[in-house]
């Protein structure tokens, strides 16, 4: 009996020296993933900004300028805005904002120019079904039919999907991607006509 206690007792020792050791080596990799993940993260954030704002000589990043929708509610989301300043004055904008899609968040940034037109998109992160959703990357500027929502100002046109009654042409077979996508869109806009109606005055440096 006294032989089964002890190997029991050696038996909870190891398992638990094991599990000890397994947490720290987890915690190792860990910490040293992080940061590559973090700075890769960051440069792909950076370079889509570059990509879609207007010509600016100011650091949009330090500008920046976030917002809440919808505050309170269970659609409520965070935006940020980072201005395009040229001589002092706005010339526009980046405006990161993110929906709910078919499979998880769809991460967008959108450029805007002063009066809202869009000037380019980047989808930063997206986890739509291959051959489908994932077509929100080109399929949105594409100039056929009524897919391109560039040029196009969401404070004057209807831009959403044509199945909900707007101006926009979904991506076939993937309604709820389309959906997600210009939720995203006009989420960028109402911050961009927030921080323009309330901050901008701030942050344009006459």
């Amino acid at each position: 009996m006294k032989k089964l206690e002890s190997t029991f007792r050696n038996m909870v020792i190891s398992l638990g020296s094991i599990t000890i050791v397994a947490a720290l080596l987890l915690a190792w990799v860990n910490g040293v993933t992080e940061e590559p993940i973090r700075q890769a993260e960051a440069d792909v954030q950076n370079k889509a900004l570059e990509e879609v704002m207007p010509e600016h000589d100011n650091n949009p990043l330090d500008d920046s300028f976030s917002t809440v929708l919808n505050a309170g509610k269970a659609d409520s989301v965070r935006v940020t805005v980072y201005p395009a300043l040229k001589g002092g004055k706005l010339a526009g904008a980046a405006v990161e904002a993110s929906a709910q899609g078919f499979a998880d968040k769809v991460v967008v940034v959108y450029g805007f120019d002063l009066d809202g037109k869009v000037r380019n998109y980047s989808v930063l992160k997206q986890s739509e079904t291959p051959g489908l959703g994932t077509k929100m990357a080109d399929w949105f500027r594409d100039p056929s039919g009524h897919r391109s929502v560039i040029g196009r100002n969401p404070g004057t046109e209807n831009l959403t999907v044509s199945k909900d009654g707007g101006d926009v042409d979904a991506i076939t077979a993937a309604t709820i991607s389309s959906r997600a996508f210009l939720k995203t869109l006009n989420d960028a806009f109402a911050a961009y006509k927030e921080f323009k109606d309330k901050e901008g005055k701030e942050a344009v440096h006459e």
